[in-house]
C-alpha cells in the first residue's frame, strides 16, 4: 500500500537540457493524495477491516477519500474532539489468540476436520496434511512465499493448511497487503479462507451483525486468492462458501460454520471498483484542504465536512470516525441517525423536521406513501391517547 500512497518523487529537477518525464495520471493522483493527508504524514495502508467496512457503507464518499489517502482515521478522530473507541479490546485480543492457537493446535487437525465435514464431504478425510512454512522477509517476500506454497499444494492432491498467509489485492492500482487466518487447499485444488473469531456461537446461533462483518471479510480474502489464481494455469477453483470457527457456547471448544460470501464479495468488488474514482471525490475538495492531524480542529473539521458522509448507527462498530459522523447527523436532524431501514421507509423525508411536518400535515405530499402512512399512524396515536385519556377522567369521576 506504500506505493498506492506515496507522493510524487522528490529531487533536484531534472538534468539541464533534458526535458522532465510527464506527470501521468496516476502521479498526479499520488501527489494528490499525498496533499490531503499531508506531505510529512505517512500513509495508514489498508487493511482486510477497512476494506470490508467500505463494503457495508459503499454510499460513504468521507470513508472512501479518507482510506484512499490514507489517512490515520483514529488520529483525526481524536484531534476532531470526537475520539474513537472502535477496536477489539486487549481481553478480547488475548482470549482471540488463545481460541486461534486452540484450533490450529496438531498441526491444524481439527481445523481441516471442520473443513472436511463442513465443505467437503466427498474427499478423503484428512490424514496426513501439510503445512508449508511462510516466513520470508517483509509484506512482498511473504506474499511471493504464499503464492508459491499455494501453486505447490494445488498440485499436490493433498490437504494443505497455510497458516496465516499473505496475499495482496489490487486497490487502485497498488497492492493492499491481507493476512487471513487460514487458506485450506483441498485435494482436489480448490481453495477455502478460513476465519478465526472469539465471539460464540449459543444454542447453534451467533451474533448476526458479527457474523456479518466476518463474512464482509473473509469477502476480501477470497477477492484477494481470485486474482492470485487467475494467474495460475489452469487457475484453481476459489470457494465462495468459507468456514466461520467460533467458541461453542460458554466453552472454548470450536465449532464451524459454512458462510456463503457471493453477495459480500460482489459488494467489495465494486466498492473496490470505486476507489478508481477517488480522483473525482478529490477534485471536489476546495484547493488546500488537509486532513493532517496536527492542523488546527476548525480547519479539519472543514476539511472532513467538504466531504459528504453517509452515517448510519451501524459505523459505530467499523468505522473510527463514527462520534463524531453521529454528532453532526443528529444536529442537522438526519432520519439516517435512525437507520438505514427507516431511511429507506421514509422516502424523501430527509430530516426528522420534515417527517414531523409530514405527520401533522403541514407538509408533505398526501399521495406519497410515507407522508400518508405517518399521518395515518399519528392519527391512531391522537385516538388512542384521546381514549386514554377519557378512561382516567372516569376513573377520577
Amino acid at each position: 500500500m506504500s506505493d498506492f500512497h506515496a507522493s510524487a518523487t522528490s529531487g533536484s529537477g531534472p538534468e539541464p537540457g533534458r526535458t522532465p518525464p510527464p506527470r501521468t495520471r496516476e502521479t498526479a493522483l499520488r501527489h494528490r493524495l499525498a496533499e490531503l493527508r499531508g506531505p510529512d504524514v505517512p500513509p495508514k495502508a489498508l487493511d482486510a477491516r477497512a476494506l470490508a467496512a467500505l463494503a457495508a457503507n459503499p454510499g460513504c464518499r468521507r470513508r472512501a477519500i479518507l482510506d484512499g489517502a490514507g489517512v490515520d482515521k483514529t488520529s483525526l478522530a481524536s484531534a476532531l474532539g470526537a475520539p474513537s473507541v472502535f477496536g477489539q479490546s486487549q481481553f478480547a485480543f488475548v482470549r482471540g489468540n488463545a481460541f486461534e492457537a486452540r484450533v490450529k493446535a496438531d498441526g491444524g487437525a481439527e481445523l481441516l476436520r471442520l473443513v472436511h465435514e463442513k465443505l467437503d464431504r466427498g474427499a478423503e478425510p484428512p490424514r496426513d496434511t501439510r503445512a508449508p512454512d511462510l516466513s520470508a522477509d517483509g509484506p512482498r517476500g511473504r506474499t511471493a512465499r504464499t503464492e508459491l506454497a499455494l501453486r505447490e499444494a494445488t498440485g499436490a492432491a493433498a490437504w494443505t493448511l497455510l497458516d496465516h498467509p499473505m496475499l495482496a489485492l489490487d486497490v487502485a492500482g497498488s497492492p493492499a497487503f491481507l493476512e487471513p487466518d487460514a487458506v485450506v487447499v483441498h485435494p482436489d485444488g480448490s481453495w477455502t479462507v478460513v476465519e478465526i473469531k472469539s465471539f460464540p456461537v449459543l444454542d447453534g446461533s451467533a451474533d448476526p451483525a458479527k457474523v456479518g462483518a466476518a463474512a464482509r471479510q473473509a469477502a476480501v480474502y477470497v477477492l484477494a486468492l481470485e486474482e492470485l489464481a487467475a494467474r495460475l494455469r489452469p487457475a484453481p477453483r476459489v470457494r465462495h462458501r468459507v468456514l466461520l470457527v467460533c467458541p461453542e457456547d460458554f466453552s472454548n471448544l470450536p465449532t464451524a460454520a459454512a458462510v456463503d460470501v457471493r453477495k459480500q464479495r460482489a459488494v467489495t468488488a465494486r466498492q473496490l471498483a470505486r476507489l478508481t474514482r477517488i480522483e473525482e471525490i478529490a477534485d471536489a475538495l476546495p484547493e488546500g484542504t488537509c486532513f493532517a492531524p496536527d492542523r488546527p480542529a476548525e480547519e479539519l473539521t472543514a476539511a472532513v465536512e467538504a466531504v459528504p458522509a453517509a452515517y448510519a448507527p451501524e459505523c459505530l462498530s467499523a468505522c473510527e470516525l463514527a462520534f463524531h459522523c453521529r454528532a453532526r447527523s443528529r444536529a442537522a436532524g438526519a432520519v439516517t441517525t435512525l437507520g438505514r431501514q427507516a431511511r429507506a421507509e421514509l422516502g424523501g423525508l430527509a430530516t426528522v423536521d420534515d417527517v414531523l411536518a409530514a405527520a401533522d400535515g403541514a407538509a408533505g405530499d398526501p399521495d406519497d406513501p410515507a407522508v400518508a402512512a405517518l399521518r395515518r399512524a399519528a392519527e391512531l396515536r391522537a385516538e388512542a391517547l384521546g381514549a386514554r385519556a377519557g378512561t382516567r377522567e372516569a376513573a377520577c369521576r
